[in-house]
């Protein structure tokens, strides 16, 4: 027989371990990278193409063809024909279903949910995200090889602050895929943040800086606080379908709008051509990449139609600054909210903070940093090169794990709260969003059943009292518990949250050592959306959920309260008919038993505490005070 279990008691602890040297690489939307860390310097090694940064791109010349990466892979993403044989910014499908993405995308190559969530289209073959993730990855790797000299293993790779579980683990999958060896998996603020503080070596630090991280595909602010080598992640907050491919999209949609109502059709074929000249535009705007020069204040479109009439036509837009900043300020307004709630979580003001870092590519645009400095009251860092210093600080990471730098330290948190649930459908923390990884808690729980041989440990995440309210990571039961009253048997259950964010849990009767141990892997990740819904929720709810977990607990305690007597009723009657209560505590004995039981009868699953409940337990609890006395006689009688 098995059940869930209820609580008994709690302890926390932590723990690190180093490991050896490696690279960093920026497993990015838009961009990756790889970079090493030599003489104390971090360095950007280039790629066999020649360039600091491989576009995230793979494409195949034919069907049977040999694939290729990164700008060889790009230049054939605008031709209408290779729109089945390229795939590009794939990293946003990690951990996906069709259902979880946003009502608006859309994909220039075919998607369908697999086993393990979404599959995409290359060549008229199907391959998950993590497959075509590998590929990017291995191409860094043979990169790297080719500019050391020797063969490259270890490697910390860098994922949105925000990715969960499944996220985290599908990147280290696609590691492995790809011949590394995942050493760490380090969120991207973090990881430019100890790019940063590395720029100050030697210097004693004592500030506050948030991460604000606007990549191609994510979003994430992180605020820390850095001081004299110390660099502890207070809080993180994100967005991961927010991004500069969302940008382009928007503007790309501006076009197509306008093309149908000039020519009247538009061909789907060329959305990836448009998507091209969407991106530029953007980039072009913002001085693309190009520090002092002057930025200009407008651009021209010129795109070839691919028309049903002979006369060559083409779409032609001379687009404004002022209004492409109109159309995509409400994507950076998305970012307001999120700063503030990551402030709040820190504890902080905006006017406590000695430095905002920008970091990724889209940080470049003007408007995204005028947004960013109203929201924290200063002007942005900008000093740091946006696309490159997520790999520099993987790189950092990677030489401190090497034991080379032994006087920094990096704490990371735990984005959401894990828990597991307990009798009654109630969720019970055990370790609550924000805390400092890697860590570990133990908690020991007993049975709620009598003669209870096994006892389910289903493991969650979210911010809710309700397990109906929260995201299932997994199960697994725990079997061979002896068969005993209820209450008497120990079982210990664990969470360990390594430094990649990763959990595992484990479960042990104390009493026979019998134990089982599991690493949670959901089969489907959290979108953003889920995510976000789950923390506002959280607030939204509180008092609602609050109630609803202080009435289950109350049942709780009043099915035991009952049960305790109802399974002794019958020594109850013996001592009755001996004489040894009296009329007065017989008859309380049975007038607050079947009050109790006629309520739980009545109403099992209250939407609250109940005042009539909370009094029948007490009397209760009174009246059955003879009866314990004299069962304890009996027993010490033998």
């Amino acid at each position: 027989m098995s059940g869930t279990i209820q609580i008994e008691k709690h302890f926390n602890a932590s723990q690190a371990s180093p490991l050896k040297t490696i690279v960093g690489m920026d497993l990015g939307t838009t961009h990756s990278l790889v970079a090493i860390v030599e003489n104390s310097s971090s360095r950007i090694l280039p790629t066999r193409e020649g360039h600091d940064l491989l576009p995230s791109i793979v494409s195949l010349a034919s069907d049977d063809a040999e694939r290729v990466t990164g700008y060889a892979a790009r230049a054939r993403r605008s031709h209408a024909s290779n729109r089945t044989h390229t795939l590009a910014s794939v990293k946003r499908l990690m951990g996906r279903t069709i259902a979880e993405l946003p009502a608006d995308s859309r994909f220039p190559f075919r998607i369908r949910d697999g086993k393990g969530g979404i599959e995409v289209e290359l060549g008229g073959t199907f391959y998950s995200p993590v497959e075509v993730s590998s590929w990017i990855l291995s191409e860094l790797k043979k990169s790297a090889e080719a500019q050391l000299g020797f063969p490259v293993q270890n490697a910390v790779i860098t994922v949105p602050a925000y990715f969960d579980d499944t996220q985290r683990q599908a990147t280290r999958a696609a590691a492995r895929l790809a011949g590394l060896r995942p050493i760490r998996i380090l969120n991207e603020p973090t990881a430019a943040a100890l790019a940063y503080g590395s720029g100050k070596a030697g210097k004693a630090q004592n500030e506050r800086v948030a991460v604000y991280d606007l990549g191609g595909g994510t979003f994430d602010v992180s605020i820390l606080q850095i001081q004299d080598g110390l660099f502890e992640v207070l809080s993180t907050r994100g967005d991961t379908q927010l991004g500069g491919d969302d940008l382009d999209r928007a503007l790309a949609e501006v076009m197509v709008s306008e093309i149908r109502a000039t020519f009247g059709a538009f061909d789907d074929t060329q959305w990836e051509q448009v998507l091209e000249h969407s991106e530029q535009v953007r980039k072009t705007l913002s001085g693309n990449g190009t520090q002092g020069a002057a930025l200009p204040e407008s651009v021209e479109v010129a795109i070839p139609m691919d028309c049903s009439t002979s006369a060559s036509q083409t779409y032609r837009r001379v687009f404004r600054r002022d209004e492409v900043d109109a159309l995509l300020r409400p994507w950076i307004e998305r970012t307001r909210k999120i700063c503030s709630d990551a402030l709040a979580d820190a504890g902080i003001a905006a006017d406590q903070l000695d430095e905002v870092l920008m970091v990724g590519g889209t940080t470049r645009m003007p408007l995204v940093r005028e947004v960013a400095e109203s929201i924290f009251g200063k002007k942005p860092n900008t000093s740091l090169d946006p696309d490159r210093v997520v790999a520099l600080g993987a790189a950092v990471q990677g030489d401190l794990l090497a034991g080379n730098n032994p006087d920094v330290l990096l704490l990371d948190v735990v984005p959401l709260t894990l828990g597991m649930e307990t009798y009654g459908g109630v969720f019970h923390p055990l370790i609550p969003r924000n805390s400092k990884i890697p860590t570990v808690a133990t908690e020991a729980f007993t049975t709620y059943v009598d003669k209870q041989t096994g006892v389910e440990i289903h493991v969650l995440q979210g911010e809710r009292d309700l397990v109906a309210e929260n995201r299932s990571l997994g199960k697994f039961t725990l079997k061979g518990i002896p068969p005993q009253p209820a209450g008497q048997p120990r079982i210990e259950v664990a969470f360990l949250v390594d430094a990649d964010g990763i959990l595992q849990v484990s479960a042990k009767d104390l009493a026979t050592g019998n134990s089982q141990a599991v690493e949670i892997k959901p089969s489907l990740g959290l979108t953003d959306q889920v995510v976000e819904t789950m923390v506002q929720e959280s607030l939204d709810h509180a008092f609602k959920d609050l109630a609803a977990r202080s009435g289950i607990e109350q049942i709780n305690k009043a099915k035991s309260v009952y049960a305790h007597v109802q399974n002794h009723w019958k020594e109850a009657e013996q001592f009755w008919t001996e004489n040894k209560f009296s009329p007065q505590e017989w008859d309380h004995l049975n007038a607050a038993y079947r009050k109790v039981g006629g309520i739980l009868e009545a109403s099992s699953h209250p939407a609250g505490d109940s005042p009539e409940l909370d009094t029948a337990i007490k009397e209760l609890n009174a009246a059955s005070t003879r009866l314990a006395e004299l069962l304890v006689t009996q027993a010490l009688n033998g």
